[in-house]
């Protein structure tokens, strides 16, 4: 009884601290750790853009919003872009829209119009004033997509949004609302249905109170896209949008049902309108009396394929004449709109057009690949290789060193990218062409890194050979499904179907359809060895597109699997999440299998990830999304006995923050991260809650996580690849390190490779070369803070100092910091106007082997151990690496002793002259002792040497030859070859001899003159 008593007590005190079993709450205050950053890798290569924006008063500006990637702005013409969204919002940016009487002024609506099936919703209104250096939010966060914002031409408080609404499910935000007072309140205008947005929407330029919309009825579902239906309708307002008349019935245009349209106005004519007009016998319509009749000009289909993707028309400011049509290429026609000429940007699959109202050869495109500039009416545009605005799917790794990066971006190619360099950014001599295309998963051979398999859409399934360039499609099934819906198919794979190895048998492959497949011989021969796993839902199964346009990619193949993994504990373990709400588990290998579909998992609802448990043979955690039914819910799930129970593991995450991936620490237990439609999320205690982790991650849609050597890698749908470096600080959390005066971090075991941290707009960040170092102070030290590094017998190698040392001040803040020692030891002394060719100073990197850190705070230390590990892309020995690291430390201590003396010899010179200036008498006396001194000095060093080309003119002397050593035995990870021993050794004579010589004439005759002891300690001083 006592004992019952006491246990009740126990447990009552634990649920009075808020400990709650699975659900208790584990966080730790970012500030602790908040110096490890997210990196961002690359590529520099653009993502879908659907809107774009000039300044017709400022010739170089113009702005971009990308599809998951926030706002870009240019002030060089597209030379160079700059994200101006980060730090307020982000997210699919579907309208920018710049006032043409206050340039400062921008408004930006969220969520693309391109609703493909990766699509992504916005953040509502957001409004600049100062050109987008800062943003107010405006609201409207349910409106979900706007597709376009229209400002008054003279009064920019007077704005009008096209709302397309949540299309996934009918909601009363839609239509056209308007705002009289800047955006601070908002009135709806027009409204066509619970399911038909705003679609396009334009001021008559020549009076504002003329207004067009058209509305759309649009729908995506997990399994289908509906373009059209009775309210998809196009609208005029003669009072300012006060009041709407429904046009889209007029003589001329077609009759039966309608999708999207766009619309436009000439410039230079009110009455003469152009639309682009989804119908089956739609196309190209032109209007000269304002709307009221149309004529019908063009009907090709390659102005209207694909119609819910493009339909955006743009009428020329110079020219009645001139109209452009978006879609796969864009078209012009100078005849009115009857005939049209085909052309394509940088990338193609065209959204959007600006044409600047004074000069028409200005304009810049929105299309697949991010937006382009052109300033000779597209004769020419500007790149789109410097915007790191991919969308990426899935991420994975290799075996590489260092380990490259692969995913597969939408509306591209896939691609593997080096992780790090030795350079000074990641740009395209990092990154190639891999196997597949846009849509699918990668998986990489683990026996040979350069064999890689991709997916894409129809099933196709690519091997790629990047060694030798040899390609073979290995579909498990080819047969090509395009236009047709999946009812028919004998195998669904939906454009995303899984490709991975077993973690067990490197000869196994697996890929999924709606039943599990695996193959031992590279493709060539594939077994099905699973039943249907999914709900194989009839109904859900027919052809996309809705009424008119019918759009079958296998983007919207339903009842597939959608994720699968084979447990890295237990071989044989398979796990499979279906897209319409299942999870399966076979424990032997595939023979049979099991429904354990948690209980409380919603119907229909997709699992976007399994990730089996890395320390419980049964264990699983899946992350699920449900947002094209609606719910834009988390659902992140775990079970450690094979399915037999499931806890639900959201706790924390914002309830609109829909989950895309979850990942667990295969080094450290219980730490798990999620990525989400919004961010990315961090849980120390087994998902038993959440907080942020989004450090300096822009707000982005997370598609995909992987951790490789203690990485967090990130796919991102609108921002490329990002990761941490370093995870092991995140493993070292504790309770108590916020309380301590000051807290060092183990340092992360770090590779003997070079590379530079250096920010740039056109090129991924690098890793800088050597050790990061993380520590954390509680409060601004009163003194110093010192870092010293000392190798295994304790000796002291390199120190840095708040105070200084030798002009390198160690920088510090309170709270979390980082520092970076690149390895190497002091360089060799220089002196003042060296001019050197190929001859550094640097001091050689330390050997692989065990190292310590010291932090000092005020006289307090703490220390940690790590490694340095030698550079694997080397076969060099342990006693290689020593006989180079001795070398070149020789190279360095003579090279400091050489330009010591001739410091020396500059100083005894000046004093010299000085004494000679004051007593002439002097001269005959000192002048045989300055020509000695400096005959030395010349043959040490090159004195006629004043610019970086002197060299080539003057021949270099002894010290710079030695220096050159520096650079040949420097490069690599090689013992030092014989001739440059043999060259070292000669050098070092004959800058001995010159050295001994000073040292003789120094003390039989300077020393005699002057005071050379307080002189060389003047110079030590300095």
């Amino acid at each position: 009884m006592k004992n019952t008593i006491r246990l009740i007590l126990v447990i009552g005190l634990l649920f009075s601290f808020g400990f709650q079993m699975e659900g208790w709450s584990q966080t730790y205050n970012e500030k602790i750790y908040d110096a490890v950053q997210w990196r961002l890798v690359g590529p520099h290569r653009g993502g879908r853009s659907a809107t774009v924006a000039g300044v017709a008063s400022e010739r170089n500006t113009f702005y971009f919003g990308a599809t998951g990637g926030g706002v870009w702005k240019t002030t060089d013409g597209g030379k160079t872009w700059g994200n101006i969204s980060d730090g307020f919002f982000g997210g699919s940016i579907g309208a920018v829209a710049v006032a043409d009487s206050d340039p400062n002024i921008i408004y930006v609506g969220g969520g693309e119009k391109t609703v493909r099936g990766n699509v992504s919703y916005g953040y509502g209104m957001w409004k600049s004033t100062d050109a987008g250096k800062t943003w107010e939010h405006l609201g409207m966060e349910e409106s979900r997509f706007i597709s376009r914002i229209r400002i008054h031409p003279s009064n920019p408080d007077i704005v009008y949004a096209a709302i397309m609404g949540d299309i996934f499910k009918p909601t009363e935000m839609r239509g056209v609302y308007k705002s009289s007072d800047g955006g601070k309140t908002w009135d709806r205008k027009l409204f066509a249905s619970q399911v038909a947005g705003a679609v396009d929407l334009i001021l008559d330029p020549n009076n504002p109170n003329i207004l067009y919309a058209t509305t759309w009825d649009i729908k995506r579902t997990p399994y289908s896209l509906e373009s059209g239906g009775p309210n998809s309708k196009m609208f005029k307002s003669t009072d300012g949008g006060e009041n709407w008349k429904e046009i889209s019935r007029n003589k001329g245009l077609p009759e039966g049902t309608l999708g999207i349209m766009g619309i436009t106005v000439s410039p230079l004519n009110s009455n003469r309108l152009w639309a682009i007009v989804e119908n089956l016998n739609g196309g190209v319509f032109r209007s000269d009396d304002g709307g009221e009749t149309w004529e019908k000009t063009n009907e090709d289909r390659n102005l209207r394929q694909r119609a819910w993707y493009y339909s955006r028309i743009y009428a020329d400011t110079q020219s009645d004449s001139t109209v452009y049509v978006m879609n796969v290429s864009y078209h012009k026609s100078t005849d009115g709109g009857k005939t049209f000429k085909s052309s394509n940007a940088p990338h193609g699959d065209h959204h959007d057009l600006w044409i600047d109202p004074k000069d028409n050869q200005r304009m810049i495109i929105a299309d697949d690949g991010g937006a382009q500039v052109s300033f000779d009416g597209g004769e020419s545009w500007s790149t789109y290789m410097n915007q790191p605005t991919a969308q990426f799917y899935r991420v994975t790794t290799d075996n590489h060193f260092p380990y490259r990066i692969y995913g597969a971006q939408q509306d591209n190619s896939t691609m593997r990218i080096n992780h790090r360099n030795e350079g000074y950014g990641i740009t395209e001599n990092d990154w190639e062409v891999s196997a597949g295309s846009e849509s699918g998963w990668l998986a990489v051979d683990p026996t040979d890194n350069d064999v890689v398999y991709g997916g894409n859409y129809g099933g196709l399934l690519q091997m790629l050979n990047h060694r030798t360039g040899a390609k073979r499609n290995v579909n498990v099934y080819p047969d090509n499904p395009m236009g047709h819906g999946a009812e028919g198919m004998k195998y669904r794979f939906q454009w995303n179907f899984p490709i991975f190895f077993s973690p067990h048998d490197p000869k196994v492959l697996y890929t999924t359809s709606n039943q599990f497949h695996r193959s031992t011989n590279g493709g060539q021969t594939w077994e099905t060895f699973s039943p249907d796993l999914t709900r194989n839902a009839k109904e859900k199964l027919g052809p996309s597109g809705g009424p008119i346009t019918k759009d079958n990619t296998s983007v919207e193949y339903y009842s597939t699997i959608f994720a699968a993994t084979e447990s890295p504990m237990k071989k044989g373990v398979l796990w499979a999440g279906s897209d319409d709400g299942l999870v399966h588990v076979s424990v032997d290998n595939g023979r049979t299998w099991e429904n354990v579909t948690p209980k409380d998992l919603p119907e229909w609802i997709q699992i976007n990830s399994m990730e089996g448990h890395p320390f419980e043979e049964g264990g699983l955690y899946l992350a699920a999304t449900s947002y094209k039914n609606g719910d834009f819910a988390p659902y992140l799930y775990k079970t450690t006995d094979y399915g037999k129970s499931w806890t639900k593991i959201v706790n924390g995450i914002d309830a609109q923050h829909f989950t895309r991936v979850v990942r667990a620490d295969p080094a450290k237990k219980g730490i798990l991260y999620a990525g989400t439609e919004t961010g990315m999320y961090i849980s120390f205690n087994d998902g038993g809650s959440w907080q942020p982790f989004q450090l300096n991650l822009p707000i982005v849609p997370i598609t995909d996580l992987t951790i490789k050597n203690n990485n967090l890698i990130a796919a991102t749908q609108g921002r490329s690849f990002w990761i941490i470096d370093d995870l092991t600080v995140i493993h070292q959390l504790s309770e108590n390190i916020g309380n301590k005066p000051f807290h060092l971090f183990k340092p992360q075991d770090s590779y003997r490779l070079d590379g530079v941290r250096r920010e740039s707009k056109t090129a991924g960040t690098n890793r800088p070369g050597g050790v990061l170092v993380y520590y954390h102070l509680k409060e601004e030290p009163k003194e110093e803070v010192r870092l010293e590094f000392y190798d295994s017998q304790k000796n002291l190698i390199k120190e840095f100092s708040s105070k200084g040392i030798e002009k390198d001040t160690l920088k510090y803040k309170t709270g979390s910091n980082e520092f970076n020692w690149n390895l190497r030891i002091p360089d060799a002394k220089g002196f003042e106007g060296m001019i050197m060719w190929s001859g550094p100073l640097r001091g050689p990197k330390v050997v692989p082997g065990d190292y310590l850190v010291r932090l000092i705070v005020d006289g307090q230390s703490q220390d940690q151990r790590f490694k340095v590990l030698p550079d694997l892309r080397y076969e060099s020995t342990q006693e290689d690496l020593e006989a180079q690291y001795d070398f070149l430390l020789k190279v360095r201590d003579k090279l400091t002793e050489t330009h010591e003396t001739i410091t020396l010899i500059r100083k005894y010179k000046a004093e010299l002259d000085t004494i000679v200036q004051k007593n002439p008498r002097q001269k005959r006396r000192i002048e045989p002792v300055v020509n000695a001194i400096s005959d030395i000095e010349k043959e040490l060093y090159q004195t006629q040497n004043r610019s970086g080309q002197d060299p080539l003119n003057f021949p270099i002397r002894l010290n710079n030859k030695l220096a050159h050593l520096n650079s040949i035995v420097g490069t690599g990870e090689f013992r030092p070859t014989d001739g440059a021993e043999e060259v070292r050794a000669e050098l070092t004579r004959q800058i001995d001899i010159q050295l001994t010589k000073f040292r003789e004439i120094e003390k039989s005759q300077i020393s005699k003159i002057l005071n050379i002891e307080e002189m060389k300690a003047e110079i030590e001083k300095k």
